[in-house]
């Protein structure tokens, strides 16, 4: 096979169907990212709060949890939310998407609690100290002072951890719901073109996350000028 045949069979599976590609799988994946990120960042913001808090059962629990997360295979993760949460949940009716949302979100938000702790823990102590020495309570003096400078540390790898979750959604089309590998099995399956049609998937998923590690460096160099 030259290279001529493989770009002509590359452009034939893009003209029949690039709306497999472009609009059912890039949708999805940029779905389950989104959901991922967000969802992910409150539960995380939480799980670090709950780790840095003074109640050591919380902070084990937390640590535990967090531990066991980052410790086990991401792909196990989606295995025992698909089979598990529909179970533990059944009257909310989740769907294989809806399941395999909150395997990533669990996921993302062990990773993002590390994160969020390490950004609160990097602002300097005597802004703290100097809050409470003014009348602030814990919670406003985290609030009103602590965050908001730990936001500048924090944002930045988000964005990293959105362009990862990106590649890392590819693992939920072992349960076919709909992203870009799935689209990819899909039309492998109709046109027998597996190489063509991973060049493809391969060249969108760089197209996005090199886009969004671009946006992500310069939001970073926005805020270094800010300081």
């Amino acid at each position: 096979m030259t290279f001529t045949t493989i770009f002509q069979n590359i452009i034939k599976i893009l003209v029949k169907y690039w709306d497999v590609f472009l609009i059912k799988g890039v949708s999805v994946t940029l779905a389950l990212s989104v959901i991922t990120v967000f969802f992910g960042a409150i539960l995380g913001a939480l799980l670090a709060l709950m780790k840095m808090s003074r109640v050591k059962v919380l902070r084990f629990l937390v640590t535990a949890f967090v531990e066991v997360i980052r410790g086990t295979p991401i792909l196990l993760q989606l295995y025992i939310g698909y089979f598990i949460v529909p179970l533990m949940f059944p009257a909310l009716g989740l769907g294989t998407f809806g399941s395999l949302s909150v395997a990533l979100v669990i996921n993302s938000a062990a990773y993002v609690s590390e994160v969020i702790r390490s950004g609160i823990q990097a602002v300097d102590p005597g802004q703290t100290e100097a809050a409470r020495s003014l009348g602030l309570s814990k919670g406003q003096t985290m609030r009103k002072v602590v965050l908001p400078q730990a936001v500048k540390n924090i944002l930045p790898a988000l964005g990293n951890e959105f362009v990862t979750i990106i590649k890392e959604t590819s693992l939920a089309s072992t349960f076919f719901v709909g992203d870009l590998m799935t689209a990819y099995l899909t039309v492998k399956g109709v046109t027998y073109l597996a190489f063509e049609s991973l060049i493809i998937v391969g060249a969108i998923y760089f197209i996005l996350t090199f886009t969004l590690s671009k946006l992500v460096g310069a939001y970073e160099r926005r805020l270094k000028q800010s300081d």
